[in-house]
């Protein structure tokens, strides 16, 4: 009888995961496709063969005793030997990972995202929150074992503790073996023979949990906050995922933001543009006197410097920009009509006195009182 401990140089009591990892070195050091040796081939048989007897509980046992490995039936392939599809793929292309053995039922939990949504206000000068989040906790009942007693999960009749069951199909290279999870404990490889009536063997329920949240000033819309280990527990009581919050600012009814500066308009009358005023504005600082000067245009931009948005992370914030809109009458009384009829002739204003230019152009102006004031930047 061959040594198949010898085959695969592993000593005889060595761990399934121990053999699977030479199994797999050998395999991408003789397989036929790699390795044009002639005798490459008949070693491959060899490993295989050896890994098939080795890898299966019942096969070892029976081999160990002195006994045939293959006398129930199991036969044929390379050499009378079945092989499991997956490690021979995974000797190539796998890297370690393999779905043979049974699952953990200790597993890490889902991340989880909530969006919220704050207002221009918060955005300024930053805010605390308190999240109130349905999310998966561990089963205070059954402290996450998912076991109603403190017995221990039994172990599965079908796979014998594999967690996965095989089957054997015959194709053009020989008998090919291949596994799936077990059915009857879902991969696990035992059962819970009384489980939790709370969470039903799952170590883990739904539940509403509070957590603090901080907004730091100047965040944009859509930012998204990663809070490490707030997500859902995993299944058994595995360490949870992370939860992600993306914050969402509403629109203001007054500003609009544009990057660290928010704008606004003003409509003034056009005597107010001729002799100047003053203006209240409802800053987030509470409210602020702007002063227009006389003569002012329409369409000019007043700063009020630093009440702006503060920059994420830093000391600067940005302006106010209010933008000026200038109300030309379109209906005059009798009286005011007069009034202007007045002032153009103070001026010596007239409809020869109208400039034609290209546009974009700014018209020339010799003197006079809107003449001083025009082209002047507001800040």
């Amino acid at each position: 009888m061959a040594d198949h401990y010898g085959v695969l140089g592993v000593d005889r009591d060595a761990s399934f995961e121990e053999i699977k990892k030479v199994y797999r070195k050998l395999a991408r050091e003789f397989h036929p496709d790699v390795n044009s040796d002639p005798a490459a081939g008949e070693k491959f048989k060899e490993i295989t063969t050896a890994y098939e007897v080795l890898s299966d509980p019942e096969k070892r046992q029976r081999y160990d005793l002195g006994g045939d490995p293959f006398s129930q039936g199991f036969g044929g392939g390379f050499g009378g030997a079945n092989f499991d599809f997956n490690d021979i793929m995974g000797a190539f292309f796998g890297g370690g990972q393999s779905n043979r053995g049974p699952r953990s039922r200790v597993r890490a939990g889902q991340d989880a995202l909530i969006r919220i949504e704050i207002t221009l206000q918060e955005v300024v000068f930053g805010t605390e929150k308190d999240l109130n989040v349905e999310t998966a906790v561990e089963c205070e009942k059954c402290d996450a074992t998912g076991s109603a007693s403190k017995s221990q999960p039994k172990i599965c009749d079908i796979c014998k503790g594999r967690g996965e069951v095989q089957s054997v199909s015959r194709t053009i290279i020989g008998q090919v073996m291949t596994s799936r999870p077990c059915g009857s404990c879902q991969g696990f490889g035992s059962r819970i023979v009384d489980p939790c009536a709370e969470c039903a063997g799952d170590g883990r329920v739904r539940n509403r949990k509070t957590i603090p949240l901080k907004i730091e000033p100047g965040m944009e819309s859509g930012t998204r906050i990663r809070m490490n280990g707030a997500g859902e527990v995993g299944p058994g009581g595995g360490p949870a995922g992370d939860l992600y919050v993306e914050v969402l600012v509403a629109d203001d009814e007054l500003f609009t933001r544009d990057q660290d500066n928010l704008h606004c308009a003003i409509t003034i009358p056009m005597t107010i543009a001729a002799i100047g005023g003053e203006v209240e504005i409802a800053t987030f600082d509470g409210p602020e006197k702007l002063i227009i000067e006389p003569g002012i245009r329409d369409g000019a931009q007043i700063h009020m410097s630093k009440k702006g948005v503060p920059r994420f992370r830093s000391h600067h914030r940005g302006d106010i920009i209010v933008h000026v809109n200038i109300e030309t009458p379109s209906k005059l009384s009798k009286e005011e009509l007069e009034l202007m009829k007045k002032l153009a002739s103070l001026r010596n204003e007239s409809n020869e006195s109208i400039a034609v230019h290209a546009l974009g152009e700014e018209p020339a102006h010799e003197g006079g009182f809107f003449g001083r004031r025009r082209g002047r930047s507001h800040r």
